[in-house]
Formats: C-alpha cells, structure tokens, sequence
C-alpha cells in the first residue's frame, strides 16, 4: 500500500502498514511539530528536530541507501545517543534496508564490548554500518583489528546533505516484512536477531498507546539506550505514534547523575518515563537532599517498570524519597514485555497503585508485584513447560504467548524460531510464543516470577535467584544494589550455591575485611532461604556481567566463575 496524504484520525494510525507511514504524515500535517528534543549534556544544551526535518532527514538517508541497491540487505546502526540514530533508522525504513541496532564497541573495554558486535555481524550478516564522522573515525583502529569490520561499507549519515532528500522515492513495502532485527540481550547465551515486521511495530505501538491511555497532549522523557527495544519502541516510536514530545539523553548522562532524569521530568513536565527496576534504586541512593527542593514530579502520570525483576521495596523506597516532589504512588506502573513480543505485553490501570501478593514458601517469602493485564489482542497461557498442559488458575508455570505483536522468529536459525516461536499445548492450540519466563495469573493480573533458566533446584526444591540476590543485597552496605549473581553449579554430583557480587570498598569501615562480608552473606541466606553457600566471589565495582537493559547476566557469571576469568577479584 502506498502513501497517501489525506486526512486521518488518530484512532486510524493502526491500519497503516508501516510507522514511516505515520511519520510522513506527521511531516505532512503537523511539519513544525517538535518530534524530539535531545540533551546533549544531559541538562539544559537542547537539540531539537520537528517532524519535517526528521522526514526530510530521513528521505536523504533513504536516497542513498537506494543508490546502492540495499533493499532487503541489513544495516548497523552504531551511533551514540543522539537525533542521527533516528534519523537513520527511519532512512532504512523508507529505504526498505533492515535495520540493526547496536551500540559502538566501548574502545577502554573492547575485549567486553567487541565479541558481541561481531557476533552480531556475523548473525545478521550485515554488508552496511551507518554510523557518524566522529563514530568512523574512532573505528578505523578497531577495523584494522577485526578484518570483519573493515569489510563493511560505512557511511557517515551526518556529512550527508539534506537537499538529496528530493532524490527518493517510496519503496513498496509490505507489512509482513522485516523492518528492523532486535538482538536480544544475550542473559542466557549468544545474542539472536528478533525479526521484528512492520506490522509487528504498527500493532503493539496501537497496543501501548491504548493501554497507557496516551494522548498528544502527553510528555516522555527517557533516558534509555535507543539500541535497545524498551529505548527503541517505547521510548522514540510511542511518542511519534501519539504525537507528542519525546525528550530524552544519554544513558551515561543520567548514570553519571540520576538527578538529571528527574530534572528533566521536572523541567519538560513529563507525564510518562520508562525505566528498569536499578534506576529507581539508583536515585534513591544518588539524588542529595538538597535536590529535593528544586524537583516538581506531580506531572508525572506513568512510571513504567520493566525489563527486570520489580522490587516492592524499590517501589517503597522511590515513594517515600519522593513524595515530597509531588510523586504520587499510583504513577508507578510495572509492566513486562520481551522483543520477541516487539516490546510490551501486559501493563496496569493508569494511576492505579501497583498490586501485590505475597509468593514464596514459609521459609522464603517476598512480595511479587503484577505486572498488569494483557494488552488488546494478546493472549497469555501459563503452561507446565514439561507437559505443555496448561496450568490451574494461580498455578505458576512458563509464560506463553499469541497474538499479532508477536516477531516472526530469529534471523536465520530456523530450529530455534520452531522451538520458540512454534510451541502447541497438549490440546493442539497454538502456535505460541515461549518466553522462557515463569509466572502466574491472579484475578486477571500477570505476576512474573522468574526464568526458567535461572531457577536454581537444589535437594529438589527450586529457588528463585532474584529472591537470594536481594537477602545478599541487604547483608551489608557495602554490596552494591543490583550488582549480584546467584546460581548454582554441578559439584561433587551435586549442585551447590554459588554468590558473585560487586563491593564498594568505600562502603566499608575501616576495621572490616572481605571474609567478615562473606560470612555475613552465608549466614543470611541459611537464615532466609535454608540454603548452604559453596562459594561466595566479591568483585570490584562494573565488573559483573550485564545486558544492555541492565539485567544481571547469569548464564555469563557462571561461565566466568567456572573459567576464572571475572574479573578484579577482591580478597
């Protein structure tokens, strides 16, 4: 279906067959709007781009991609955080080339940051990078040590001039094909490339803007990596599906200084922010009292929750801290969602306190927060995984999903995309997503539990790894919030506990050694969770292995515990 300029009510942006459908119309229509606002210094040095520069932007890129006969061929997109990697992600939707979100290789952590690139090369098979002046030339050191690199076509899309812009011309696009490739963290092994379609974006962005109750007198600010689905979809393609602002920074920015994501909420009177559960903690513990005065959140509507396991202490803590800025409980909005999903699953009631139960056995008990019901058109079935009969109300068992947000599958592996994607119940129905997550409904509401993966069974009883890694947390001060690992190993034929957290020396007194922390640790987790510790390893600050979206890498702190290679061991 080709584009056509006509008039057209929100309600009606679902029956588009692409979201650069949407954004043309926008350029047509609202061509002076404001799309996005970035702050280049994370504070006050605006950036900003309408609609019609984004399309106009967007058209050049597009133009020449078409010259080089890239339609169907993959792109990577490595830019920092900015108005480019915008542009350059709708230049490959008008252009018809599948974009690839990435981020940079880190050049003081390449040998951290490098493999998974090229893993992502190799996967994607990618033949472009599209990138900016300063990105290229960081790189060309870094090719001439990866000859995988060096064989790409790179293309510096900031040098490019905006008057090419008339020179394209509109693609024939259908909706079932793939607008860009997701890879996904990589928590549990080698990263895999989401095909995610058009129509995939168009129907859970319609999802997500009714679910939130969006409007386009509506406000985002985020801070999240726009390399990332959460950062990507809800963070820049929501508030042009609505049509309203989106403000947002650098990731380092706000981890240099939490403070500056609430200012900004402040400032922009944002009504909606999205976050993993670590960033709460991290204001918490970040933002000084002397800030307090200065921040107004009162116009802050929803503050989503995801990507990771969500706290009903953070929840607590975050209320208590900021209340007196105007923060109301009922903002917070948990929510669950996964790339293979395109991005959101299941959410809350707009200004509806989060909902709660109690979960665990008498011996380990912890507040499980839902996440909300599914959005329209999704359906979601807890299934026992080992018979794939599906499992008695508030049972918990694997989380599987249908429903026309679902991805096609993973980029050229087809025995996993059937393994995943391809899953029937006992009775035949299907297919159905399995989203490797373990949880239970309550009265309509999804409450997520766990993984699969990462459930540790020891003497037959299974343990949840996020329950011991917070009675960890809580051992002493000096371990850092979010920065523990706890899985189990095969021992002796036994599987036996294994502790991997990061330590903040300057946390700890003077007369305290690393032994007094660990035995403080072992003694909790008997204590809560009747569990015996193998192995307690306590590392320097940043050393522990994370996804982009901040989860804790398990299956990755396993292998380095096993290996020996983590990293700054503290004795």
């Amino acid at each position: 279906m080709h584009f056509t300029h006509q008039n057209i009510s929100q309600a009606d942006f679902s029956k588009f067959e692409t979201i650069d459908q949407i954004l043309r119309w926008r350029a047509n229509h609202q061509n002076h709007q404001l799309a996005y606002n970035f702050l280049e210094d994370g504070e006050d040095h605006e950036i900003k781009i309408s609609y019609g520069e984004l399309d106009q932007k967007a058209r050049s890129i597009a133009a020449l991609l078409h010259k080089l006969n890239s339609k169907g061929e993959r792109a990577l997109l490595l830019y920092p955080a900015g108005l480019e990697y915008i542009a350059a992600f709708f230049g490959c939707l008008y252009s018809g080339v599948i974009a690839v979100p990435a981020y940079p290789p880190d050049p003081t952590r390449l040998q951290r940051t490098l493999p998974r690139l090229m893993a992502i090369i190799r996967d994607s098979q990618a033949k472009y990078v599209l990138t900016n002046e300063l990105i290229l030339s960081m790189s060309e050191p870094i090719q001439e040590m990866e000859p995988g690199l060096k064989n790409l076509h790179w293309v510096a899309t900031d040098s490019l001039k905006n008057d090419s812009s008339e020179e394209w011309k509109e693609e024939d696009i259908n909706r079932d094909e793939i607008a860009f490739l997701q890879y996904t963290s990589g928590s549990t092994g080698n990263p895999k490339g989401v095909m995610v379609t058009h129509k995939n974006l168009v129907i859970n962005s319609a999802q997500i803007f009714e679910r939130l109750e969006n409007s386009s007198t509506s406000s985002f600010v985020t801070w999240l990596p726009i390399y990332h689905d959460m950062g990507l979809i809800g963070g820049l393609l929501q508030p042009l599906y609505g049509g309203f602002p989106c403000t947002f920074m650098s990731p380092i920015h706000f981890l240099q200084k939490p403070v500056r994501w609430l200012k900004a909420i402040t400032r922009y009177r944002g009504t909606i922010s999205t976050a993993p559960n670590f960033s709460y903690d991290l204001c918490v513990r970040k933002v000084r009292a002397e800030d307090l005065k200065n921040l107004d959140l009162s116009s802050w509507e929803l503050a989503m929750d995801g990507a990771e396991p969500i706290r009903h202490e953070t929840i607590e803590h975050f209320v208590k801290t900021f209340e007196p800025c105007g923060f109301r409980r009922g903002a917070f909005y948990p929510c669950y969602g996964l790339a293979e999903a395109t991005l959101m699953v299941s959410g809350g009631k707009k200004l509806t306190p989060p909902q709660s139960v109690n979960f665990g056995n008498d011996v380990s008990s912890r507040k499980c927060i839902g996440e909300g019901y599914p959005v329209s058109q999704q359906k979601i079935v807890i299934v026992n995984p080992e018979t794939n009969s599906q499992c008695s109300a508030e049972e918990v068992g694997e989380i599987w999903l249908a429903g026309s947000n679902i991805a096609k599958g993973y980029w050229n592996n087809p025995e996993e995309t059937a393994r995943v994607f391809g899953a029937y119940l006992d009775n035949h129905e299907g297919p159905f997503l399995r989203t490797g997550d373990l949880g239970f409904v309550k009265d309509g509401i999804l409450f997520v539990t766990g993984r699969c993966k990462d459930l540790i069974i020891i003497n037959g009883l299974n343990h949840y790894p996020q329950d011991i890694e917070l009675t960890v947390e809580k051992s002493h001060p000096a371990l850092r919030p979010g920065c523990v690992a706890a899985f189990s190993i095969n021992h002796s034929e036994d599987e036996r506990l294994v502790i991997v957290a990061e330590i903040d020396r300057q946390r700890m007194s003077s007369t305290e050694n690393p032994q007094e922390i660990e035995k403080r640790i072992k003694q909790e987790v008997i204590k809560n969770h009747e569990l015996q510790v193998h192995m307690v390893q306590l590392i320097a600050s940043g050393c522990i292995p994370k996804t982009s979206s901040g989860k804790i890498q398990r299956y990755a702190c396993r292998l380095g515990y096993l290996s020996g290679s983590l990293t700054e061991i503290i004795n």
